[in-house]
């Protein structure tokens, strides 16, 4: 009669009979909300259920039932973790059940929200947080502005660094979905067999060292947003496997035999030509256009160069005051310096330049020293005594081993900043082997 009442209210109800069954249930799927009976047949004790449960379960919420008003065992169930203890009296239980239930599922919600919350604390999702005023930049908040409110599949494109994330927070913001959960991952960061478990969770002994049941990044995003990013580095079997929820809209937990139904806007981005990709078989057609219903093109930094002063002096505001420091300005031969730049790693390496220069800078002007290629290329250009062809020594020489090794470190740090700290994406920019890549890592100490 309970279930048929539950079923009633809307809820997704599956019952069981025994023990044995419960911890099967438990340990196949992730429940909300578990109701048991401390007492039942063959001295089965709810109490085994429950510790059965926070064990493998945590996030589930155990109601507890009984007929016996035991004050011993309430104050038990309670510190063994029991979200609430109810005596069983005629004519009200269902009633009574019904009330723990709802609450029981507000502070599930609760807690969800206050992860999505502390997840998304650094970071404020609004258009604000582009900061320009170029026409590239105007463009790119109108676009974001009209396809907010759909809920359709986007893919936001652009090199490294150029604030793809920001995008796509801004896209969640915007959206009917802004009160809900904003959950992010980089692809590129995870082998395939642990980024399959992040994003669609796992059961208890799934695999080795799985001992409780874990809900996914797509169940945490459910109702709002999931962004992936670098889906470009995500492996063929995995494509398979998202386009599969992507068409179906509900995911799988590895070592469960159920499917989770999920509400969620899917943004993706990458800083690779995904059609070129496609051409090359490195990434599935039909995932892409499923991804590519609306795309987004993020502009570069020398795209928008009038937009430099304005973020440099956005960086300073940041980092001076968490430094310590009084910096009221940014020098005019600095700020012309910033603009002439190309910025290879875009806003990302500029943040990088203004936190490093806010470090050093002893007095109230805050100056900024290009990065050092940028340094040796304006040297070699100038050219030194009236050398018109490249590098030349000066007349009291140079210590050639030493200039060359600053040279790659440098290069080195560029190509980990463009590529956004992968390493194999680093070695292919500076067009050495991986292995070869790695050596100077530990050559030079980075």
């Amino acid at each position: 009669m309970l279930e048929i009442d539950l079923r009633k209210e809307g809820y997704k109800v599956e019952t069981v009979m025994t023990k044995d069954d419960a911890r099967r249930k438990i340990d196949s799927a992730v429940f909300d909300v578990i109701v048991t009976d401390i007492r039942m047949p063959n001295t089965v004790d709810g109490m085994e259920v429950l510790s059965h449960a926070r064990a493998v379960s945590p996030d589930s919420a155990v109601v507890l039932m009984t007929a016996l008003a035991e004050l011993e065992t309430a104050i038990q169930a309670i510190k063994a973790g029991a979200f609430e203890y109810i005596v069983k009296q005629p004519g009200r239980i269902n009633s009574e059940i019904k009330i723990a239930i709802a609450r029981a599922l507000e502070t599930v919600t609760l807690k969800r929200q206050n992860f999505a919350l502390k997840r998304d604390a650094a970071v404020h999702n609004s258009l604000d947080q582009i900061i320009g005023c170029s026409k590239a930049i105007e463009k790119l908040k109108h676009t974001i502005r009209t396809v907010a409110p759909t809920g359709s599949t986007i893919v936001v494109t652009g090199e490294s660094g150029t604030g793809k994330e920001l995008v796509a927070r801004a896209v969640h913001a915007c959206s009917p979905r802004a009160n809900e959960a904003f959950v992010s991952i980089n692809c590129g960061a995870f082998p395939e067999t642990l980024l399959e478990s992040e994003l669609f969770g796992y059961m208890k002994g799934a695999f080795t060292g799985a001992a409780q049941n874990k809900r996914g990044l797509f169940e945490m995003a459910d109702g709002g947003t999931i962004f992936l990013d670098e889906i470009s580095e995500m492996s063929v079997a995995m494509q398979v496997k998202l386009l599969r929820v992507l068409q179906e809209r509900k995911v799988r937990p590895l070592g469960s035999d159920a499917e989770v139904p999920i509400d969620v806007r899917v943004i993706a981005a990458t800083n690779k030509d995904l059609s070129q990709m496609v051409a090359e078989n490195g990434f599935r057609e039909d995932l892409y256009y499923r991804i590519t219903v609306i795309p987004i093109s993020v502009p570069t930094l020398r795209e928008r160069t009038d937009d430099i002063p304005l973020l440099a002096n956005h960086f300073l505001k940041r980092y001076a005051p968490a430094a310590g420091k009084s910096i009221s300005r940014i020098a005019k031969s600095s700020i012309a310096d910033l603009c002439s730049y190309d910025w290879p790693g875009n806003v990302r390496q500029l943040e990088n330049t203004i936190e490093r220069a806010v470090a050093m800078e002893g007095g109230e002007e805050l100056r900024v020293e290009l990065p050092a290629e940028r340094q040796k290329a304006r040297a070699a250009a100038a050219g030194v005594n009236g050398a018109s062809n490249g590098h030349v020594v000066p007349t009291d020489g140079v210590d050639l081993e030493r200039y060359v090794a600053d040279i790659e470190r440098s290069l080195i740090h560029s190509a980990l900043e463009q590529a956004n700290g992968v390493q194999t994406r680093a070695a292919d920019l500076l067009k050495v082997s991986y292995r070869s890549f790695r050596h100077l890592l530990k050559k030079y100490e980075i």
